[in-house]
């Protein structure tokens, strides 16, 4: 059981010391929280909501990968070179496809409603 705690515990500074070094982080979760008013303001369905909610996942996991791989790098090969580059680059560039692809899907469900709204 106490493996169990520690490992909880481990996880949450994992995600803490996420948002405190990455500026990107910090941003994904101001738009996380401008995501959860809008929606609320705008009662979004149960469904959108969900899918709102498995995106916040998505993104933010992508930037702890992205912040767990650049580290590991910098570790392994704290010179200059295009190999360890390149992994952080791909890895950064993953971030960006999933960030892209949730504003995108947020579009889709935000953009009607905002429409309707003005209407």
């Amino acid at each position: 059981m106490k493996k169990l705690i520690y490992s909880f515990k481990y996880a949450f500074e994992g995600i803490i010391t996420g948002f405190k070094q990455e500026q990107n982080m910090k941003v994904h979760i101001a738009i996380m929280l401008l995501v959860i008013l809008l929606g609320i303001v705008l009662k979004i369905s149960t469904i959108e909501s969900i899918i709102c909610i498995i995106l916040f996942g998505v993104v933010i996991s992508a930037e702890l990968f992205n912040t767990a791989i650049e580290q590991t790098v910098n570790i392994a090969m704290p010179e200059i070179n295009e190999k360890a580059k390149i992994a952080k680059d791909v890895s950064a560039g993953a971030v960006l496809v999933t960030a892209i692809s949730a504003a995108i899907i947020g579009l889709i469900i935000f953009v009607p409603k905002i429409i309707m709204l003005i209407k």
